[in-house]
């Protein structure tokens, strides 16, 4: 009768309520019950997530984290039972059977399923930016629907480098796996670079030239589809680059705003062939036109040709190149015949250019010139005169000068410069950047300019002949600007 005593003991034990424990509280404090919060808790995080249906049962959670014992397995467990437990046996009702769980309350789906997918692809947006998008896109792209849909996502393959898988490989069936690596390109071109802005090729060589056939075939397509949209596009000159310019110039992207047009590292001997006037009735909303070292050979307008309408939009022009530039007068003006709102003009290596050229520009208000010569030869003809064209016209607007290299006199420079001392309405002037790096500009000439411009914050006299040694640098700040100014009014001038 001992045996039946203890088993009403034990069943008492298991009615009795269970003191609350420090885990038991902090369930409730994280996610008390009826707020509409849900936990998911694995190995190393605990998530707490709204959820619209009731919250899950604290002891299903305990049973999920739980791994049930199972019953053994063996000969004694198909033993039968004693005789003098043969009757309570048999007096005791047969366990029910555990009720099937509801869809409300059956195991959760996992916890990535849940996460908004604008979430997920701001995560995913996160580690991209860090480690670029291959591998990790690839790869996350295996893990579930959810990730795969995030995964694919245009906007996280703007800036893409692809390694070539073949390199340090034997040349035994190269041929095949450069035709499967071109044909994932060409899927991954329409599929995942359609929002494409920048694209590296490291150590690739024999593969170079088919991957940018077929990057430039699926940008062109793109433009013909959604050019209509683009407002930014950045290119990198090369021979492939040429279908691309010709779908602008087809009107493909009427809303164009940036262009840029630029060589890599290794500069492209190949010359630009691109045709003003036809560059203005493609892109006439134009904003900003970049052209970075690049050999460009406009085409002339040819006879009875009437000009361009311009662009009435444009705010930066830049031409700058430290190679050979055909940029003459008449080619400025064909571009600029029709942009008043200019405000910032880089001509840096355009040798070609002279001030007589400039001073016919429509543009009034110009904030930022450079026609600095770097790396010119020194076979080139420079204007010696000529400059005072320059400051006269954007003396009350300019805030950056850049006349390094120019062979101007030094009574051009002193008359050039001393339309600075005298803008209209005696207001200060706006100039603060000032480089006249090997130029012929006198001490005077100097002096006068840091008197009359109190903003001036950075003034370059590098290689000024005409200066006393230990001036000839570089002064940046307004301490430094005004050092300088001391240090010509004290020293003698030079022999």
């Amino acid at each position: 009768m001992a045996a039946p005593a203890s088993r009403q003991v034990r069943r008492r034990a298991r009615a009795a309520p269970r003191p609350r424990s420090a885990e038991d509280w902090w369930w409730d404090r994280l996610a008390p019950r009826g707020s509409g919060y849900h936990l998911l808790q694995s190995d190393s995080m605990l998530l707490v997530l709204s959820e619209p249906g009731p919250a899950r049962p604290r002891a299903q959670r305990r049973a999920s984290r739980r791994t049930p014992r199972q019953p053994p397995r063996g000969p004694s467990a198909a033993a039968k039972p004693k005789a003098g437990l043969r009757s309570e046996a048999a007096a005791a009702p047969a366990p029910a059977p555990a009720p099937t769980p509801t869809p409300e309350e059956g195991p959760d789906a996992g916890w990535g399923d849940r996460i908004p997918l604008e979430i997920l692809v701001q995560i995913f947006g996160l580690l991209v930016a860090a480690d670029g998008p291959m591998p990790f896109l690839g790869r996350a792209a295996r893990v579930c629907r959810r990730w795969q849909e995030a995964a694919s996502q245009p906007a996280l393959w703007h800036t893409v480098t692809l390694s070539s898988p073949l390199v340090g490989r034997p040349a035994k069936g190269g041929v095949k796996a450069e035709k499967k690596l071109l044909a994932s390109l060409e899927w991954l071109m329409p599929n995942r670079f359609s929002q494409l802005q920048r694209l590296t090729l490291i150590h690739w060589k024999s593969q170079v030239h088919p991957v940018l056939k077929v990057e430039s075939t699926a940008v062109v397509s793109f433009l013909e589809e959604a050019g209509s949209r683009m407002r930014k596009l950045w290119l990198t000159y090369s021979s492939q680059t040429t279908a691309i310019l010709g779908a602008l110039l087809g009107s493909c992207c009427p809303q164009l705003q940036v262009l840029e047009v630029s060589t890599g590292i290794n500069r492209n001997s190949i010359p630009l062939q691109l045709p003003v006037e036809a560059l203005q009735k493609g892109c006439p909303q134009l904003q900003v036109l970049r052209l970075l070292n690049l050999m460009w050979l406009p085409k002339p307008p040819g006879r009875g040709v009437a000009p361009g309408p311009g662009f009435p939009s444009l705010e930066e022009l830049c031409l700058a190149s430290s190679t050979c530039n055909f940029v003459s007068n008449e080619v400025l003006g064909r571009l600029l015949h029709g942009s008043p709102n200019l405000r910032l003009l880089d001509l840096r290596g355009c040798a070609r250019i002279t001030p007589a050229g400039l001073q016919d520009l429509p543009c009034r208000e110009l904030e930022q010139l450079h026609l600095g010569l770097y790396g010119t030869s020194d076979r080139l003809t420079l204007a010696k005169e000529g400059s005072p064209f320059l400051t006269q016209k954007w003396c009350h607007t300019l805030r950056e000068l850049d006349l390094s290299g120019q062979g101007f006199s030094e009574k051009d420079l002193e008359q050039a410069l001393a339309a600075f001392l005298s803008t209209p309405g005696g207001s200060h002037p706006a100039l603060c950047s000032l480089n006249l790096r090997g130029t012929r500009v006198t001490p005077s000439t100097v002096s006068s300019v840091i008197s009359g411009c109190p903003g001036l914050l950075y003034l370059n006299l590098e290689s000024c002949r005409c200066l006393p040694r230990g001036l000839k640098r570089a002064y940046r700040g307004l301490e430094e600007v005004q050092w300088c100014l001391e240090q010509l009014l004290t020293s003698p001038s030079p022999s």
